[in-house]
């Protein structure tokens, strides 16, 4: 029988840490998201998104959220892709990790975003999910650079980012809802990279790097 990841092969990886499983948002995730979003991000009136889509009401949020799981799927490309990953700690699920690319066969460069639901923070988790997916990139996709950026006052980011070996790559403004604000950019290559204690467990590979025809 046909599967999904057969018809769109993206939805064929998973990236297992200790512990979390690191996969495609499938459309049955797409309530747990919603659900773990709801239960809360960030402090009230301190978004640390360029789109401040974590304060839009209750009623809003949910269908803001499938549709850009679906644009992104929509819109993905070989020359321009962003992937969404879904973070699970055994039956839980702890939020989003994303990673994408342009012009990824000539630049060799992955961009990396994330959130986590507040219960699940302060634990680990978020240096654990950027370090698999920074992981895949180098050593499964041949990646040579790894970049992210942050608001200067977001200190835990910038903090899991240095952990890491991320370094410093500059400040802009850029306007932020309707606010303006410094952000950080940092920049990770192997070299710099500051492994894990623990080798990352890969599924699906071959279907995902055939499909950005890499």
């Amino acid at each position: 029988m046909t599967s999904l990841a057969d018809i769109w092969p993206p939805f064929a990886l998973i990236l297992t840490t200790p512990r979390l499983t690191v996969r495609p948002i499938l459309d049955d995730d797409i309530p747990a998201a919603v659900d773990a979003a709801r239960s809360g991000i960030h402090e009230p009136g301190k978004s640390p998104f360029s789109t401040p889509w974590a304060e839009m009401t209750a009623d809003e949020l949910a269908p803001n959220m499938a549709q850009w799981y679906w644009r992104c799927r929509a819109n993905f490309t070989p020359d321009s892709w962003t992937l969404l990953l879904a973070v699970w700690h055994h039956e839980e699920f702890l939020g989003v990790q994303d990673i994408g690319a342009k012009n990824f066969a000539t630049l060799k460069t992955v961009g990396t975003g994330s959130w986590l639901k507040q219960s699940a923070q302060g634990q680990g988790f978020g240096k654990e999910m950027r370090a698999a997916v920074v992981s895949y990139a180098f050593d499964y996709l041949g990646a040579e650079v790894a970049e992210s950026d942050a608001a200067v006052w977001n200190r835990k980011s910038l903090g899991v980012s240095a952990s890491l070996g991320y370094e410093l790559n500059g400040i802009f403004r850029d306007g932020w809802g309707d606010t303006v604000q410094e952000v950080q950019r940092v920049r990770l290559t192997p070299t710099t990279f500051k492994r894990p204690d623990w080798t990352l467990k890969v599924q699906g590979h071959e279907e995902l790097k055939n499909y950005l025809k890499l």
